[in-house]
């Protein structure tokens, strides 16, 4: 769901570069075979995330929640040589899609990707020292998936989460637990003093944060 009035995010749309090819192949495929193809980062949210890759360059990404790989080749356009970003993903049924996509956009070589539990995953990876990670999974465990990876993240790293305004529901008076949980988060990052911390009104809400 877009928060933006849909004139001015066509607007936007249309005065930033525009969404590759093999992107809009993959785009239009997430909506013709998979459920729930609004999860997909889409033009506007993928060419933010491409461009903030690009401007810190970085030598490892993680990602928490896959999908059908959109967010991943966008992060993966700003990787430096020799990069690795790590993509997780708990539904194995993605993985045709997913791979196929990888290889149509030669970033196969780049990602490693990950089926299971994200907890148990994070955990278990050997690098302590990403440059930027990517949280857009089930938004019950953000708050645990950002307190794993803040200690993985090295210091003036990003972690971006997404979804954090929930289709406007977080500045309303809806009180079900899904909002609740965004709201905690929102609110427990928000006075977390080894952080900077944004949230941008892209598409349901990006929060931006900066470890210290």
């Amino acid at each position: 769901m877009d928060i933006l009035p849909h004139d001015l995010q066509a607007y936007l749309d249309d005065h930033c570069d525009p969404e590759p090819e093999a992107l809009q192949k993959l785009n239009r495929e997430t909506h013709l075979k998979v459920l729930r193809p609004h999860m997909l980062s889409g033009h506007y949210q993928g060419r933010l995330l491409s461009f903030l890759s690009k401007m810190i360059q970085p030598k490892l990404i993680l990602e928490v929640g896959t999908f059908t790989g959109y967010s991943a080749i966008c992060l993966a356009e700003g990787l430096a040589e020799g990069g690795i970003l790590h993509s997780i993903e708990v539904n194995r049924e993605m993985e045709e899609i997913i791979i196929s996509h990888f290889k149509s956009t030669n970033v196969e070589n780049k990602i490693k990707l990950h089926f299971g539990q994200a907890e148990d995953i994070i955990a278990d990876l050997e690098e302590d020292n990403f440059d930027l990670v990517f949280i857009d999974a089930d938004k019950k465990n953000n708050y645990t998936y950002f307190q794993l990876a803040f200690n993985k993240v090295r210091s003036g790293g990003l972690i971006i989460i997404d979804n954090v305004l929930w289709k406007g529901k977080v500045y309303g008076t809806e009180k079900d637990t899904d909002t609740e949980n965004i709201r905690k988060l929102n609110d427990q990052i928000a006075v977390d003093s080894r952080v900077e911390k944004l949230i941008l009104p892209v598409r349901d809400g990006l929060l931006v944060i900066r470890k210290k």
